[in-house]
Parts: C-alpha cells; sequence; structure tokens
C-alpha cells in the first residue's frame, strides 16, 4: 500500500518570535523541518513525502536543502491561508490510493513506533490518531466562572493523524469553518469514527522558545 505524509509547515512564526519560521530553526545542527522528515523515512523509506511551506519562504527552504546537503525526495506546495487550506493543497498532489499521515512540522520528536501505530491501525479501520492522557488538573470556563472537569475524560491530541487518501480528500471536499481544529475534526463531519492510538509523550509542539529547549534535550536521545 502506498504511503503518503502531507507536513504542514506553513507558519511564518509570527507568534514564536523568531526572524525566521520556527520550522526552519535548529534543532541539534540541523532545521527542524529536516528532523521531521526524516522521523517518517526512519518508518519507510519509500514514503512519498509532501510538505507544505509559506510561499515567501521558498527559497530560503531550497537554500538550506543546499547547505545542509538534505537531498531526500520530497514535493513542495505553497501553503494556504489556514492549516486547512494547506492540508488540501497537499492532498491535490496525491494522485494514488494508499494511506496518507498529516504531520506539524515542528513535531519533529514523533517516535517511529508512534508512526507504525498509526499507519497500522489505519490501514484496518480507515483512520488514526495518536493521543496521550492529560496530566495536569483543568477547568472548563463558565458564565459564572470556570468549574472543574474529569481529566480522565479528556486526550491531548498529536499528529501525524493518518487516513485513508479517498477519505481524508472526501472529507477536506468541503467550506472552511473555524471548528476544523485538526484534520480528524474534518473528517468526522462526514460522520465517520475516528480511532484512537497511543502517542508519545516527547512528541512536543514546539510553538515557543521553551519548547525549542525543551526539544533540544530530549534531543540527546532521541535524535
Amino acid at each position: 500500500m502506498k504511503l503518503f505524509v502531507i507536513i504542514v509547515a506553513g507558519g511564518t512564526g509570527q507568534r514564536f518570535g523568531s526572524a525566521i519560521p520556527k520550522q526552519f530553526l535548529l534543532l541539534h545542527g540541523k532545521p527542524i523541518l529536516m528532523r521531521t522528515i526524516e522521523a517518517f523515512l526512519a518508518y519507510d523509506p519509500s514514503m512519498q513525502i509532501i510538505i507544505t511551506l509559506p510561499p515567501d519562504y521558498i527559497q530560503l527552504w531550497q537554500s538550506l536543502c543546499k547547505q545542509y546537503n538534505f537531498t531526500v525526495p520530497h514535493i513542495f506546495v505553497e501553503g494556504g491561508q489556514t492549516r486547512f487550506h494547506s492540508v488540501k493543497n497537499g492532498l491535490n498532489q496525491i494522485k494514488e490510493a494508499g494511506l496518507v499521515a498529516v504531520h506539524d512540522a515542528v513535531r519533529p520528536l514523533v517516535s517511529t513506533a508512534v508512526i507504525e501505530r498509526c499507519f497500522q491501525t489505519a490501514k484496518i479501520k480507515g483512520n488514526a490518531v495518536p493521543v496521550i492522557p492529560v496530566v495536569d488538573s483543568i477547568r472548563q470556563m463558565t458564565e459564572n466562572g470556570s468549574v472543574p472537569v474529569n481529566r480522565e475524560n479528556f486526550m491531548q491530541v498529536q499528529t501525524p493523524q493518518v487516513f485513508d487518501v479517498l477519505l481524508l480528500k472526501n472529507a477536506y471536499n468541503t467550506e472552511y469553518v473555524p471548528e476544523f481544529t485538526d484534520d480528524a475534526s474534518v473528517v468526522e463531519k462526514l460522520g465517520k469514527e475516528i480511532f484512537l492510538v497511543e502517542g508519545n509523550k516527547e512528541n512536543i509542539k514546539i510553538t515557543s522558545q521553551t519548547d525549542l529547549s525543551i526539544a533540544e534535550a530530549l534531543g540527546h536521545y532521541f535524535l
């Protein structure tokens, strides 16, 4: 079965506060996006890789590939106005049946075991979403303040989220709404059940300087 991954790297890094988007910052001496691509190649070297990039930074990515002698075959497309539109642009590059993962470019520490669980579950059930338990106490905001809720009823969602290609294409054949926070929420609009698998807690999303420091520390063991 043909395997694909769409790595969403369409962000411009405004919230991170760096001069360049965070997916191009270095993690253990190599751009984060390259580390993320390598995580999927470790699972299946034949996987077709599609990345979505901010239009203004495509030339920078090409320069980085030359600078770091990064010769991994991949397709890149322009990212869209939202994550939804970026994924849709990536899906348009897939012309075959198979399974497709959608993964955040700034989650370079996803484990091979999690990638394997996601693809194997999606092969059987049509989709798979990695999650980890919520360990902090949480409260729900209300009109009158806030109330405690049972954290056992909640899970923290990660990527890669893996789907049958046709299923995900059908799901994305719709108009964008703000409620589409990830790919699973788009597929759920079709009335499909979402299947959860165990993620890995090191699979953090690098969204701040603190996250980058944590990833640097974890990278000593995982990169």
